[in-house]
């Protein structure tokens, strides 16, 4: 029997995702003129679903929106481009990549303003098991604060998820990785707490949640949003405020939220053991409960959820 040939979306068509060839000339490879997501799939009661699969792609028309690209693209269709990578993708893939990016110009030129270039849309799927490890879900991760800041508002589109504001954060995680720390915390320019290099963050102190407002430099984020609407369901406070380094050391609990983190718990932040230097109450019972809604298996949030077939 042959191997299943793994399949991506691309342009309109299923293509093998191997053979798939950038030109040199293509804009965002030489300045990150692309805008992208990252979205989950779950194994469910009733098979493979994506977890807030639209929410996802109206958050990836408002990036392109951003970077003024022009497609022919409806949500409803990417929807159901989506859906078909999924089926055509490796048995083992639970993370999807929609991408779309300025490709080349018909003149072969170098420019900075790719307004009049190609534009591409591209969904593949692959394997991202739990990003910050599997151990790390329960006893939490060990963060550093990084020396790199985070962009300001006023230097780029904090809200989009623009392909080259990550460089910010992939300088952010590299130093993290260096110093022995499984992620690590960034500042804004104010200094005060903005988000991890691919994750909102939250904090917990005397049964209250806290977590940073967008002026504070952080992505709106999709699982955040998850998380929040749970919390206040179970009747947890929720408040939003800009928040200091300082006052995560002496925090009782901490974790973050992302779609390639889910929710993982942090035990430590610059070697200062945050609680009790493991996964607290309050975290656990929000871990527990996004994966149930995650996984279909709690009724009230099933409408988050799109099954692949």
């Amino acid at each position: 029997m042959s191997e299943k040939k793994i399949m991506m979306w691309m342009n309109g068509k299923l293509i093998e995702q191997e053979k798939v060839l950038l030109p040199f000339m293509t804009h965002a490879l030489h300045y990150g003129s692309g805008v992208f997501e990252g979205i989950r799939i779950y194994e469910t009661p009733k098979g493979k679903a994506v977890f807030r699969l639209r929410e996802h792609m109206v958050r990836f028309m408002d990036s392109a929106k951003v970077m003024c690209m022009a497609h022919p693209y409806t949500v409803d269709e990417l929807v159901e481009a989506t859906r078909l990578a999924v089926r055509n993708a490796a048995d083992n893939a639970d993370y999807i990549r929609p991408l779309m990016w300025y490709g080349e110009n018909d003149e072969n030129r170098i420019v900075l303003n790719p307004f009049k270039f190609k534009v591409n849309v591209a969904i593949a799927c692959a394997h991202m098991g739990a990003y910050l490890g599997k151990d790390n879900m329960e006893k939490g991760a060990k963060l550093i604060t990084s020396s790199w800041t985070k962009s300001a508002n006023t230097s780029t589109s904090l809200q989009a998820k623009i392909c080259g504001n990550y460089v910010n954060s992939i300088l952010a995680k590299i130093e993290s990785n260096q110093l022995g720390a499984d992620e690590s915390l960034m500042l804004n320019t104010n200094g005060t707490v903005a988000e991890g290099p691919g994750e909102n963050i939250f904090m917990i102190k005397n049964g209250k949640i806290y977590t940073p407002p967008l002026a504070s430099g952080v992505l709106e984020g999709i699982t955040k949003d998850s998380v929040a609407i749970i919390a206040r369901d179970k009747g947890y406070q929720l408040i939003e405020k800009e928040i200091t380094r300082s006052e995560i050391y002496m925090c009782d609990e901490f974790f973050m939220t992302g779609t390639a983190a889910e929710v993982t718990p942090v035990r430590s932040l610059d070697q200062r053991v945050i609680g009790e230097g493991k996964r607290g109450p309050i975290t656990k019972d929000l871990q527990e409960s996004f994966f149930e809604a995650a996984r279909g298996n709690d009724p009230k949030y099933r409408h988050w959820l799109t099954l692949v077939n």
